[in-house]
């Protein structure tokens, strides 16, 4: 049994240490003389081998684990940014050349580069790629992302939608991403023990400075506020060494609470030699000495963020104060229009129950459509009636049923479950427009509808069924498993 599948069923706080491979030798040397520890407080460490963070070009996460000197305890992440299920499959293939089993599975960012309405870039979403990889490795453990540190209500409840769907696709745990705002934290933690079958929770930390933090403001997703941002500042004036010891602080008091908080543990960024991990456990057994309690640790970590003469430190963004349980939005009339709408039609299209869906469905089974000349007009028909009103790329394998009738080739990433961990304040990581799923979770509390996005896992679509008319495959006779898993997903609508 892998260390971290038994700390996590033997619940013991474990430290998961990210390490973000790049082509140099002494990077590697230095990991490894980091993990010869071995334990962070007492607490197991594994290694996290992360997937193309910095440049497209980094060592995939499995060659990086052929280059260490000797095998460690290792989690490997998988990030979907222009990458296929071709792709997943062949890193399970050299995972289990290497004796792997654990897999941190995630969308990922924003490629560089990759700009809309340029050359399309292809994101394999996590929740369709838990259900590729529990498929072909049954036994494996599996986690995956959630963002809880947002701060708007649909970005927000959009998250937890998409993490429902995670956990009812087989992930085994759930990875915080990085953040620094404790009500969030036990927000997050509160919703998994909520759900049906909890699984553990790890949370993402790292040693905040002020220089990381002119870097992380432009993380998409991550958050860090002015008022933060000003203390940073502030202690940074009074000398650096006094800024290092304050943040150092914060970063053993963070781990402190979220082991309080009932966390599973930790994914410990920015750590990258054995020195600074020394002085990070000196600071948590110091202060584990006087903090036994939630409460007495959120005395502290208050504490640890005033300042004489510093105004008291908030974490949410200016004038966004949402937590998990509010619930104040509602679609616009001309979202619940373009809804009703759109779902009537496709009714009197594809629902097979009326005379015009079955002639329609009649003239599609012609044989006409299955050559090459009808195929193609079929295809150029299909993407000139839908592409103006819904943004239709012609997948080949219409999702609108299942996303309220908002496409999700609008989205850039074409993620069609939810939405990634990048957006702020409902805006895509992209900046030139709102989040579709922000949109998407309106109209779903709007017609009373969010079982929607909570319960269908969409599959990916992959690259041979793409730029083809999916209008025919609406009347081919459904396979058995596809007939279960439709009953299965079409629930009847709640209430608002």
């Amino acid at each position: 049994m892998s260390m971290l599948r038994q700390a996590l069923q033997e619940q013991r706080f474990v430290c998961v240490v990210e390490f973000i491979p790049k082509p140099s030798a002494e990077r590697f040397a230095s990991f490894e003389r980091l993990m010869q520890r071995s334990q962070l407080c007492g607490w197991p460490m594994i290694a996290a081998i992360a997937d193309r963070v910095s440049s497209n070009f980094d060592p995939a996460p499995s060659d990086a684990f052929s280059q260490l000197a000797r095998p460690l305890p290792t989690l490997l992440h998988f990030s979907g940014k222009d990458r296929e299920r071709h792709d997943l499959l062949a890193q399970l293939e050299r995972m289990d050349a290497l004796g792997l089993d654990q897999l941190l599975l995630l969308s990922g960012d924003r490629l560089p580069g990759h700009e809309p309405g340029q050359k399309s870039v292809r994101y394999l979403e996590s929740v369709p790629a838990l259900q590729i990889v529990r498929s072909a490795r049954p036994a494996w453990l599996l986690g995956a992302a959630l963002n809880p540190f947002k701060y708007h209500e649909e970005e927000g409840g959009a998250q937890y939608f998409k993490a429902e769907k995670k956990l009812a696709a087989g992930a085994d745990f759930l990875t915080l991403q990085l953040g620094f705002d404790a009500q969030k934290h036990l927000e997050a933690h509160q919703w998994v023990q909520q759900q049906a079958s909890p699984v553990p929770l790890l949370a993402c930390v790292m040693q905040l400075t002020l220089s990381r933090a002119a870097i992380l403001e432009h993380v998409p997703g991550l958050v860090i506020s002015p008022l933060m941002r000003d203390l940073l500042a502030a202690e940074e004036a009074i000398s650096s060494a006094y800024a290092r010891e304050r943040s150092l602080t914060r970063l053993g008091l963070q781990i402190i609470g979220l082991r309080l908080m009932g966390y599973a543990g930790i994914h410990l960024s920015g750590i990258h030699d054995p020195e600074q991990l020394h002085a990070l456990e000196q600071v948590i057994e110091a202060r584990m000495a006087d903090i036994q309690t939630l409460e007495q640790w959120s005395v502290a970590w208050e504490a640890s963020w005033q300042l004489s003469g510093q105004p008291v430190v908030t974490f949410q963004p200016p004038h966004a104060d949402w937590q998990l349980g509010m619930s104040h939005v509602s679609a616009t009339r001309k979202e619940q229009l373009r809804y009703h709408v759109l779902s009537g039609l496709h009714s009197l299209l594809f629902s097979h129950t009326n005379s015009l869906s079955r002639g329609f469905g009649w003239i599609l089974k012609r044989p006409l459509w299955h050559t090459p000349p009808g195929r193609r007009w079929l295809h150029q028909l299909e993407r000139s009636l839908k592409r103006p009103v819904v943004g239709c790329d012609t997948c080949g394998n219409c999702r609108l049923e299942d996303t309220l009738y908002i496409c999700p080739e609008t989205c850039p990433k074409g993620l069609a479950n939810g939405p990634c961990g990048g957006t702020r304040l409902n805006r895509c990581e992209f900046g030139d427009r709102e989040c579709i799923h922000s949109i998407k979770y309106r109209t779903a509390k709007a017609i009373g509808q969010t079982r929607v996005l909570t319960d269908r896992l969409i599959p990916c679509v992959d690259a041979d069924s793409r730029y083809q008319s999916s209008w025919p495959r609406w009347f081919e006779p459904p396979s058995e498993g596809a007939q279960s898993e439709k009953s299965s997903s079409n629930d009847a609508p709640e209430e608002a």
